[in-house]
């Protein structure tokens, strides 16, 4: 078994409406605050929840809510540029997972002189950074409670795995109340944290700990995807919330793998929802893993519902990857990489770029560049 070092810097609030108490939980680091978002979050009238709540308590409020689904220098250096002019105390990242990767990086160059590529180049400065705030409101991120962070090199729109300054995350706040998807986005979300779950799971840097997180990460992924496929009407946000929670905690400890690398690989250079080409990647991991940890599939096959007691390690794979492929037929959601409009000859930068990725060594089998490719060739 893997040895398990395991240091969670931030403050976490996980609950309904914790959210109200955001300005008492910031006010320790300062009084003027840059707020990172998206243009979406202003529909449900969020966006102005979060500023009223904190401009009631005291707090100086600035908006950068420029945050888009692709990657931009553009948006980090301006957000940053912001919270340098502004003489911000802090940065929070409020929205899914790009905006709180442009809100930590925005806190990393915001507290320095260091401009994207001097951090992507291997520059950082350990101590001149502002404090980091975040709030997600959709999906899941497994590097939220770890310090590392997946930045996007513009030069060759490739993923590159970088190391945050130590203390950088000050407080994460989880609110299902805050919980931002519905429809596709939703049923792709929680397909996204099931392929993350997976792959920390039967990772080689695997422990006790992150077994005993993830299986309950797995279980609750698992019930989120069948209510969507029966179209059942309750409120499954506390679900999601609690599910996101135990997958990043679960995969600070542990790593993600290939499939994870390929959907940020994909994000990276094409117009793609990281989630999306998850989804659609997910059998092929499953199918993968199932040789490599035939038992742990096996545990996660049981947790997801299915009778695995008299069938072989063989079945119980094809039988977790079939009931992956039959929700996401019953949810309509894309099933090949050729439904987002991508060329299989251009696949093969990202099969490149996403096996460099740091954490695919700790894939349970060696993976090549071959190998990546030859997964998105049987996805395309």
């Amino acid at each position: 078994m893997a040895d398990m070092v395991f240091r969670l810097d931030p403050e976490v609030i996980v609950g309904m409406d914790v959210v109200n108490r955001v300005g008492a939980f910031c006010g320790k680091y300062g009084n003027k605050i840059l707020i990172t978002t998206e243009q979406g979050l202003h529909e449900k009238k969020l966006i102005d929840r979060l500023v009223e709540i904190l401009e009631t308590a005291g707090m100086e409020t600035i908006l950068f809510d420029e945050v888009q689904s692709q990657a931009s220098q553009d948006e980090v250096e301006d957000a940053a540029s912001l919270a340098r002019g502004a003489r911000c105390d802090m940065v929070l990242g409020f929205g899914g997972l790009k905006t709180q990767y442009t809100a930590r990086l925005a806190a990393i160059l915001g507290g320095s002189q260091l401009r994207l590529f001097d951090i992507l180049d291997g520059k950082m400065e350990e101590k001149n950074f502002l404090p980091y705030v975040a709030i997600p409101t959709a999906g899941g991120d497994p590097f939220l409670f770890s310090d590392q962070l997946i930045v996007v090199d513009p030069r060759d729109k490739s993923p590159k795995l970088i190391k945050c300054p130590v203390g950088l995350a000050k407080l994460v706040i989880m609110d299902p109340s805050l919980e931002s998807l519905g429809g596709k986005n939703a049923s792709t979300a929680a397909f996204d944290g099931l392929c993350l779950s997976m792959e920390a799971y039967c990772s080689k840097k695997a422990s006790f700990f992150s077994d005993a997180v993830l299986e309950q990460a797995i279980a609750l992924y698992a019930k989120m995807m069948h209510s969507y496929v029966g179209n059942q009407t309750p409120d499954f946000s506390s679900d999601s919330v609690n599910a996101n929670f135990l997958m990043s905690l679960g995969a600070s400890v542990s790593a993600p793998g290939i499939g994870t690398a390929l959907a940020y690989a994909l994000n990276a250079r094409f117009p793609v929802a990281k989630p999306w080409s998850s989804t659609v990647l997910l059998p092929y991991v499953i199918e993968r893993l199932a040789t490599a940890r035939p038992e742990k599939i096996a545990k996660a096959a049981a947790l997801m519902g299915e009778n695995v007691e008299a069938a072989s390690k063989a079945d119980t794979a094809n039988m977790l990857s079939d009931l992956i492929r039959r929700c996401m037929g019953q949810l309509s959601v894309p099933a090949r990489l050729k439904d987002f409009n991508l060329s299989l000859d251009r696949l093969v930068p990202v099969a490149e770029a996403a096996r460099n990725l740091e954490f695919v060594s700790f894939s349970p089998w060696t993976v090549t560049s071959e190998d990546a490719y030859d997964m998105l060739k049987q996805a395309f």
